[in-house]
């Protein structure tokens, strides 16, 4: 699993948006919103919902994953 490498509080807060909103599947929304972005050629909004999408996937996972202290 690739982890986010670097997260606004926006992104936090918008991950945690969509995993209200639409729950199990709010990592497929940030998927088809980086599609739809990347589609337009907007590649900054593509990048940034591909992190969503990888920090909704790194929420929803019971398990730590990386170093734990």
């Amino acid at each position: 699993m690739h982890l986010p490498l670097y997260v606004e509080n926006r992104d936090v807060n918008q991950a945690q948006e969509l995993m209200s909103e639409y729950g199990q599947e709010a990592g497929l929304e940030a998927a088809e919103r980086a599609e739809k972005s990347r589609n337009i050629g907007n590649h900054i909004s593509f990048a940034r919902w591909r992190q969503i999408e990888r920090l909704i996937i790194m929420l929803s996972n019971e398990t730590p994953s990386g170093t734990v202290h």
